[in-house]
């Protein structure tokens, strides 16, 4: 850039007396044009002018040339961008705004410099800089980059330096006091060296007159550090002397601080006896509600609760460092430890009775609900007949409402046995899932029962066990398994369900039930379904959610963070021992408590998601149509589940049975899409309304009902779709093998009855389709008109049809007369053989074939016979066109006219 400096000062501004002083290399912004300088410069003539020149390289490249100027007074803004961030572009605002990017930002910032100090000194209207740094503008441009390339020794722009008002002032005196300041300058400049000889002169004889002074001084200094070195001899003395005094204090600050310590240690002894009599000491009714507490009662709970509070307190003090060595201490932790084991061991036997008590009678009310006893004289079959209508599932909230109390007593057990704790848990699930087995498949079996209508299952209940026999058998293995609880190890003997063969053998009755058309079911029965899948889908949510409360709330889990060891997904879920053992004081840990409550669920509710699916599939085998009923019901239900805990386990069975259901339904579609392709048409009679079309109708109209303001609204518009193009499809198929209806006719009363259906229905995904059976319905109606109505009229028609042919070859309509074949003469024969008589008689013939090809239930005969009137007269009405054109002044008419025609159609269609 220097070099190109010097080029630039020496080609074109040293002969216009220029002196270049900054210089840009730069472009147009936004433009990809050739690089050009920007260059400040200045005159070196009285008055000084600053200009703004641009530069350019010639196009064969060997030298500058100067290209445009501009005045530094016309510049009225300069527009850096960005004062923070380092950006080569810039504008300079003349006349006209000029965008310019520089080569790099240090050049841009350098040229920007420049500027502002010549609007400094030689401007003063000031420019307007915008975004530029104040730092920028307060800095001196680096020397290389400013200075003349004309003069070695001239200064620079940025060199110069105003004098102030005070050293105006000074000069102004010095040059009044000499005349030839200003004429002589040389002559006043050597007057002014001489002066300041002379003042360095005098300064130096000043300073030599005050060597005598200093000689008195020092000796001042002198007198003053022989005084100082006397008060330091005295100082020592005095030091000496209290020497004897410091050793006497220190006898007595240590002995001070002994006493001190002494009464320390004493104050530090009292707190720590204190503390450990304070944390370490149980009260005598909290030790008796351990060991003697009567765990039945409200009371009794309070106090062992009270007690089992303060025994954990007692226990997870933390004791200071040394508290663990004193014999004391080992003392009472050792008793508190036996106090917990035997609670311990004390609570989890009573909750185990509970819980074998609650089971049993729990089992007494499903046995007096579900079994009767042999009495002479009683009606059996009213018996299961007023227990079936009972679609209805066990409360078990007061069993919840009981345990409730022990919830407290649950979580000290958590957190000072875990093992008793985890075989409590084991015990709870173990029964409940085999209480809860029993109530859920006898509900299925009474749902099942009032799906299918009949009673003939009841039979199989007169050969279950007798009630006392059943439930004391049930008691006494609760007994022996709960008899193992109290180690540290527990595991319980997974019990066998009684009668499950049995229940097992009911359940694939009712599946392997035949198949029952959906023909054969009316609207009532199929609400009857909704009724009894709703109801079904309403006990089992209440059931799970108040059952998983209660869990969370007892088990204390319904904080969402890691604890030790509970039951993963590896561990067995149908109660048998953990492969994996461990002592309750070392649990294995879990990622949640969440995860515990989700596997406890699955094992006591293990039977929810097959019974489910049973009670789906016999619902479709009565009716494949149950599936859409299904799909609304349980996608609602999996909503709201979603909507309490998506995780939970209720939101997770019910989402796997929605697969099912969905499955059924697209199974459904597929079956309906297979029976239309499977459609066989009589070859003796005529078509009509295709049943699979009729069956779409049905299905819509009832899928509609359904899923009026349903969650799974997207579903059914995606069997819709699959639907109607099968529709679609098979209509026109069947249309094309179609013998003895014309294909016209069946894609008409078909597509007619489609479009009926949709225009009815107002289906918004449909849209489409229903434009497009409207078309192909007014399609196929023209083009059975007009095929029709050949018939009739055929000479005439032929002839006609020759009459444009000619025409559409070159030849002129009124020379069509002179050929041979289409002369009047030929004309007038054609149009004898259609007198009105024989019109009539033709159109008679056509309405009775066209009521032949029609079928009664669509209704469309006087819609076609109304077209064919239309189309008769439209064609009446052209070739009375072509008889005037192709034959002027001829005379020739047809032996009808168009009142004719009209009452021809009308008395036909009255007669028939």
């Amino acid at each position: 850039m220097t070099a190109i400096k010097h080029a630039l000062q020496r080609d074109i501004f040293t002969p216009n007396d220029e002196r270049l002083l900054s210089i840009v290399n730069v472009c147009k912004a936004g433009k990809k044009k050739k690089n050009c300088f920007l260059c400040a410069t200045v005159t070196t003539e009285r008055p000084v002018q600053v200009k703004v020149v641009k530069v350019k390289k010639s196009d064969k490249g060997d030298f500058y040339k100067r290209q445009i100027a501009w005045t530094l007074r016309d510049l009225a803004v300069v527009d850096a961008k960005d004062a923070i961030k380092e950006n080569p572009e810039f504008d300079l605002h003349f006349e006209k705004i000029y965008k310019w990017v520089a080569s790099s930002t240090a050049e841009k910032n350098a040229f920007i410099s420049c500027i502002w100090k010549l609007n400094q000194r030689y401007l003063r209207k000031k420019i307007d800089f915008v975004n530029v740094s104040s730092q920028l503008l307060e800095e001196s441009v680096p020397s290389g980059e400013n200075q003349s390339v004309t003069g070695g020794d001239e200064e620079a722009v940025d060199e110069y330096q105003e004098l102030n008002a005070r050293e105006e002032q000074d000069i102004e005196i010095m040059m009044e006091g000499c005349e030839y300041a200003i004429s002589n300058a040389e002559a006043f400049a050597e007057r002014l060296s001489r002066e300041l000889q002379v003042l360095d002169g005098a300064n130096i004889q000043s300073i030599m007159a005050s060597e005598k002074q200093v000689n008195i001084l020092m000796k001042l200094l002198d007198e003053a550090l022989k005084e100082v070195d006397q008060i330091e001899l005295k100082l020592s003395s005095y030091e000496e002397m209290l020497q004897s005094v410091k050793e006497q204090m220190d006898q007595i600050s240590e002995s001070n601080h002994l006493i001190h310590l002494s009464n320390t240690n004493n104050v530090k002894l009292l707190s720590e006896i204190e503390f450990l009599v304070n944390h370490l000491d149980l009260a005598k009714g909290h030790i008796k509600a351990l060991q003697e507490g009567d765990l039945a009662s409200s009371r009794g709970i309070e106090a062992c609760t009270n007690a089992a509070d303060a025994l954990l307190q007692c226990m997870n003090v933390a004791l200071r460092p040394g508290h663990d060595m004193l014999l004391a201490v080992k003392q009472q932790q050792q008793r508190f430890s036996d106090l917990r084991e035997h609670f311990a061991r004390r609570l989890a036997s009573h909750l185990n009775n509970v819980f074998v008590q609650q089971f049993t009678q729990a089992l007494l009310q499903l046995y007096n609900r579900s079994y009767f006893l042999s009495v002479p004289g009683h009606d059996q079959s009213s018996t299961l007949a007023q227990h079936s209508v009972e679609l209805t599932l066990p409360n078990h909230h007061p069993f919840h409402r009981d345990l409730l109390r022990y919830a407290k007593l649950m979580e000290w057990l958590k957190s000072t046995d875990y093992g008793k704790y985890e075989g409590l848990t084991k015990n709870y699930m173990d029964y409940l899932s085999r209480l809860y087995e029993r109530e859920i498949k006898d509900f299925f079996e009474v749902a099942k029962i009032k799906m299918t209508g009949t009673t003939k299952e009841s039979k199989k209940f007169a050969t279950l066990p007798r009630k006392e026999s059943a439930v004391k058998q049930e008691t006494e293995s609760l007994h022996g398994s709960s008899g193992k609880l109290t180690g540290s190890t527990s595991s319980l003997n997974k019990l066998s369900v009684q009668s499950s063969g049995n229940r097992r053998s009911q359940s694939s009755s009712l599946l392997d039930m035949g198949n029952m058309s959906a023909s054969d079911l009316d609207v009532a029965d199929r609400t009857k379904f909704d009724k009894i899948f709703e109801q079904v889908l309403s006990e089992l949510e209440p059931l799970c959610l108040a059952e998983q409360d209660f869990i969370s709330k007892f088990f204390k889990l319904q904080q969402h963070q890691s604890i030790p060891g509970t039951m993963t997904e590896a561990e067995d879920l149908d109660g048998g021992t953990s492969s994996r053992q461990h002592n309750s004081g070392t649990p294995l840990p879990v990622s949640s408590e969440k995860d515990m409550i989700r596997q406890m669920m699955i094992k006591i509710f293990r039977c929810i998601e097959p019974e489910l699916n049973n009670l789906i599939a016999l619902g479709d085998k009565i009716d494949s149509f149950n599936s859409l009923y299904m799909l609304v019901k349980m996608s609602h239900h999996v909503w709201t589940a979603q909507n309490v805990d998506p995780a939970s386990f209720l939101s997770t069975t019910l989402g796997n049975v929605l697969v099912t259901v969905k499955r059924n339904f697209d199974k459904c579609i597929s079956n309906q899409i297979r029976q239309m392709e499977e459609v066989k048409i009589s070859k003796k009679s005529k078509v009509g309304i295709l049943p699979f079309v009729a069956e779409f109708e049905e299905f819509a109209g009832l899928a509609e009902s359904i899923f009026k303001n349903a969650e799974r609204r997207g579903d059914l518009d995606k069997a819709y779709t699959k639907l109607i193009r099968g529709v679609f499809v098979n209509v026109e198929k069947v249309a094309n093998e179609s013998q003895k209806t014309p294909r016209d006719v069946v894609m008409m009363e078909n597509f007619h009855h489609i479009f009926a259906t949709l225009s009815r229905l107002k289906i918004s995904c449909l849209e489409a389709e229903k434009k497009e059976a409207k078309q192909k319905y007014t399609d196929h109606l023209q083009s059975y008109v007009i095929y029709s109505l050949g018939q009739p009229l055929e000479k005439l028609n032929h002839f006609f049809e020759g009459v444009e042919a000619r025409v559409a070859q070159g030849i002129r309509e009124e020379e069509v007369s002179y050929q041979l074949a289409f002369n009047k003469q030929e004309l007038r024969k054609v149009i004898k053989e259609y007198p009105g008589k024989e019109v009539k008689k033709g159109l008679d013939n056509l309405y009775k074939k066209v009521d032949k090809h029609l079928c009664e239930e669509e209704n469309l005969l006087q819609v076609v016979w109304h077209s064919m009137q239309d189309e008769f007269i439209r064609q009446y009405k052209h070739f009375e066109g072509l008889i005037a054109r192709c034959y002027p002044g001829s005379g020739v008419t047809m032996e009808f006219t168009i009142q004719d025609i009209l009452d021809y159609c009308s008395s036909i269609a009255q007669s028939h």
